[in-house]
């Protein structure tokens, strides 16, 4: 247990702790209630449930912090307040959900940090999308090529 980050081993600890107690149906309770917080924190717990082995509960919740305004994901993608993973997880997530055009005004608000991101995350989450993002991108005046 030592090596363990303490984020991985409170997520698995909550978990076990509410199935032990006969509270299983309270972690879809919990991670509905984690939509609430705001965009980088919300990315943070998603951190934290990947971390813990989680990875379709993180992914839930990543969706459906990406239905919120491009604005704020973008604030809290480049904001510094979502760790790393939260953050890339944030992009890669909303170029698969969102529409080239939502996407394209997503990276319009911060070009020369989210126009590369969101490259890299069509690139690798959703290859199937990347002409069509491009295309809104280069539609949008942000990239040139």
């Amino acid at each position: 247990m030592r090596g363990r980050p303490l984020a991985r081993r409170t997520a698995a600890a909550a978990r076990r702790g509410l199935h032990r107690a006969g509270l299983a149906a309270d972690w879809a309770t919990l991670l509905w209630e984690a939509v609430s917080l705001p965009t980088a924190h919300l990315a943070d717990v998603a951190a934290a449930l990947a971390a813990a082995g989680r990875e379709d509960d993180a992914r839930q919740l990543l969706r459906q912090g990406v239905t919120r305004p491009g604005e704020d994901v973008a604030a809290a993608v480049t904001g510094q307040r979502a760790s790393r993973w939260g953050a890339r997880a944030l992009v890669e997530v909303f170029v698969a959900v969102r529409s080239p055009e939502d996407t394209a005004r997503f990276a319009a608000c911060a070009p020369h940090r989210l126009v590369p991101e969101v490259l890299r995350a069509v690139r690798t989450a959703a290859p199937a999308r990347e002409a069509a993002v491009v295309h809104a991108l280069r539609v949008a005046g942000l990239v040139v090529t």
